[in-house]
């Protein structure tokens, strides 16, 4: 299955040809890897380098090293959460820019606010009413209800993003909007005009959603994005 590493960064040839296997369907999930010895051969690595290569694609999820009889280097199912890793780090430590992160959720949220419409059931859009409901009690509280009221708008959005069914948009909002909070609690003023705003654009996408308006739903989904970041950068 493997050829000789090559001599060059050998650990880095060794993780990324055990990855591609796993990635093509060659090792599935639960497939035990060879042997030390039979990948020590295989690769022409030493048992160090071997280890090492091991021990990363253990970090990245790919595999589970597991001790006893049974033992060894064991392929795990991919998830979703191994996807966003590295956006989590720049998301929770603000290394993007809030203009660059406004266009990047601009184009998404227009994007799943669009696909939602044109794929939600009767069962989702009971949903996006409870969670319109609750953010309008959240709203009675005044500033006392503000964390749980951006909470709420942040399960909106991935209550749209899981309507899609697309993994990859799922997988990305979940990843920013889980870390946005780093965001908000920096930039984001504290008032009750921005939740009485934030409150009237969920209650207008919903209603394009039940119009059945697509291109409606993801202009008031990418407008609703560029109001919360002009209060941010004011």
């Amino acid at each position: 299955m493997f050829r000789k590493s090559k001599q060059v960064r050998m650990f880095q040839d060794v993780v990324e040809q055990i990855q591609e296997a796993i990635i093509e369907g060659k090792l599935k999930a639960g497939d035990h890897l060879p042997s030390e010895r039979e990948l020590k051969e295989q690769l022409n690595v030493s048992r160090g380098t071997l280890r090492e290569s091991l021990r990363i694609l253990e970090q990245k999820g790919l595999i589970e090293i597991r001790t006893g009889m049974l033992g060894g280097a064991v392929v795990k199912e991919i998830s979703s959460d191994q996807v966003g890793e590295s956006l989590t780090l720049l998301i929770r430590y603000k290394k993007v820019p809030l203009g660059k992160l406004a266009e990047f959720r601009e184009g998404i949220d227009g994007i799943v606010a669009s696909l939602a419409t044109e794929r939600v059931n009767a069962q989702d859009l009971e949903h996006l009413r409870k969670l319109l409901s609750q953010a309008r009690t959240h709203l009675e509280e005044g500033i006392s209800g503000w964390n749980a009221f951006i909470q709420t708008d942040i399960q909106f959005h991935l209550a749209l993003a899981k309507i899609t069914g697309n993994l990859l948009f799922i997988s990305v909002l979940k990843t920013i909007y889980e870390n946005i909070n780093t965001y908000y609690e920096s930039y984001l003023p504290k008032n009750e005009e921005i939740l009485q705003q934030n409150i009237k654009d969920l209650n207008d996408i919903v209603r394009a959603i039940e119009m059945r308006d697509p291109k409606k739903a993801g202009e008031l989904a990418r407008e609703h994005v560029r109001r919360f970041n002009a209060y941010m950068e004011q």
